[in-house]
Order: structure tokens, then sequence, then C-alpha cells
């Protein structure tokens, strides 16, 4: 039967979908590289693919499909209220790619995207320039990898390198690259600057387990960590989102002593500390694709349009969060 079920699906990027517009990109070229086996199907747009009707997430992330495509509009977005911005007055977030390899059972791209499919724009220059421009107003805090995981991706595109090579040559350019993987080692050859931050998503082993599907496990996490540290690297720790799920207090006291048990907290950036929260619109779609998920269907409370824990169970916590790991690291050093 686990036969029968494998070869009812094509494994992933058995099909590559490219815009006519992106065939030459050398950016193009360099991904094709890495997939010589694959189907080559050209397209007008992504969003042929991208955006049909009928689409089942979950199903296609068991064969997820590559789409490699030129972003025309968008460049640039202002970060979102949900998202913290560290004391940053110019926040903004880009997307070099949609969704993710991983397949979290929280994750909010399942509720923003009607595909799970893959898609690459190969056009990182021009989001370069469109930054650039901002950057002769202001500095700009700029992060990178909330609608994918950039580093996980990183030896099929080499975006992490490029952003990283890009931020060298900006210094009033702050960038945070966000992940859960384990893959440093496609940029550990890269010298730490100052202006960029690599932040890891850090979440207890059950969790892991049951909710965070292909992930890599805490303690790869952790030993991923300390190498970034030990080569320099301002590293952030995300504590979020906390999961209300049974014997959390227990759960994430556990983790927040394992972690700092593990990682030089005197060379640690910074610390977020935040609880599941998400778009009322994003959540009503992820439900239907996760009807049988006791995250994603809990009964959340929504307030001015984003759903959450009830304002008590959040408050109590982010508090015995904050209360905990304040034992380890300054409280400057600690954002909620």
């Amino acid at each position: 039967m686990q036969n029968l079920k494998k070869e009812l699906f094509n494994p992933y990027f058995s099909h590559i979908y490219v815009e006519k517009e992106a065939v030459n990109s050398p950016n193009t070229k360099k991904i094709l590289s890495n997939f010589k086996e694959s189907k080559i199907v050209y397209i007008d747009h992504y969003k042929d693919v991208f955006c049909r009707t009928h689409q089942n997430y979950n199903l296609q992330k068991k064969s997820s499909k590559l789409i490699i495509a030129v972003k025309k509009d968008n460049l640039l977005y202002k970060g979102a209220k949900v998202c913290e911005d560290f004391g940053n007055e110019y926040f903004y977030y880009t997307s070099t790619m949609m969704n993710c390899i991983y397949d979290c059972e929280y994750c909010y791209l399942q509720g923003m995207y009607s595909s799970s499919n893959i898609v690459v724009f190969v056009n990182i220059e021009d989001i370069f320039r469109e930054v650039e421009k901002l950057l002769k107003s202001h500095s700009v805090y700029l992060c990178i990898s909330y609608d994918t995981d950039i580093l996980a991706f990183e030896n099929i595109v080499g975006y992490g390198r490029k952003w990283i090579e890009f931020a060298k040559a900006h210094p009033n350019l702050k960038i945070e690259l966000r992940t859960k993987s384990t893959n440093f080692n496609s940029i550990e050859d890269i010298r730490a600057i100052e202006n960029v931050i690599l932040a890891w998503t850090v979440s207890p082993d059950r969790v892991i387990k049951n909710y965070e599907n292909r992930t890599p496990s805490l303690k790869e996490r952790l030993e991923t960590i300390k190498r970034a540290i030990d080569k320099g690297w301002k590293v952030r720790i995300c504590f979020d989102p906390m999961l209300y799920i049974k014997d959390w207090k227990k759960i994430y006291k556990d983790l927040f002593e394992y972690t700092f048990n593990r990682v030089d907290v005197d060379k640690i950036y910074d610390v977020s500390i935040g609880v599941f929260r998400i778009s009322k619109d994003y959540l009503k779609t992820m439900r239907r694709q996760r009807f049988d998920s006791v995250i994603v269907n809990y009964p959340f409370e929504t307030v001015k349009g984003v759903c959450s824990y009830k304002d008590t169970l959040s408050k109590e916590m982010i508090n015995y969060a904050y209360n905990t790991v304040k034992e380890y690291v300054e409280e400057e050093k600690i954002y909620i």
C-alpha cells in the first residue's frame, strides 16, 4: 500500500514551468541546471498555473512543482502590523520566492495562496534597484524570507548569497533572513557582516514532530545556530509562534532551558516571542484545507481582522515566556 501511495504522486519538481520572459535569465539557467530530469513546460504567465481554480494545497504538497517567473509589480511591501519591526522605523519585506518546501500545519501561506507550488522570481536585480531607490530617502529594515525559506532553497537559487552581497554594498540597509533550515553551510564561506541578521525559528520538539512537517529537529537547528554564531553572524532566535497545546508551560520551559544551555547567550543578537496569530481571511481558507487540524480549528478570538488566542491567554503565554527567557537573556534583547 505504501508503494502504491508513492506511485500516485510525481517526485518534487518533476515538472518546472518557465515563463517565456524568464527563459534567458542567468538565474533561470542556474536553477534548471539542478533539474536535468525534470520536464520543462513554457508558459505565458506564472498565474496561469499558480492561480488556477480547484487546486488542493495539501495534495500539491506531496508533489510540488517549480514555477520560474518575472515579478512585475509589488517588488516591496510595507511590513505588516502583525509582524515585529524590532524598533526599526522603515520596515519592509520582499518576496523573491513564494511558498516553502516545508509543510508546517499552522503556516499562513496555505491561507494566502491557492497553490503550494513554489514560485521563484528570477529578476532579483529589479528588486535590488527598488531597494536602492528607497535607500536614497532613508535607511531600510528589510525581511527577505517571510513568504518562503530562502536558506532552505539556497543550493538551488543562491538568493541568500546575493542578498548578503547586496547588503554589503549598502550599509544603511539592514536585512533579516528568517529560516528553519540547517543549510547554513551553503553560505558559511561568506564573512559575516553587521547589517545582516540570520533569524531562526525555534520550536519544541513536540511541535516540530507534530506540526512542522519536513523541518529539521530542534537539536539540528541549535547546532546550526551555534555554527552561525561562531562564524560571527548576528543571530536572532524566534520563539514565534508559540502554540497553545497540552502542557504548554512545561514544553516551552523545557525549550527555553534546552536552547539557552546549548547556545552562548551572550552572543545572541536578540530574541523574539509571539503567539500564533493570523488574518481572519487566511484562517478561513486554511480551515477548508485543514479541517482535521486541532491547531487551525482552535476557537480563536478575532480582533480587527486578526485571529489569535483570547487576550487573557495570549498575555499569559507571552508573560510566561518573557519571564522565563529573561532568566537567561538581557531584557533589552527580548522583543514581544
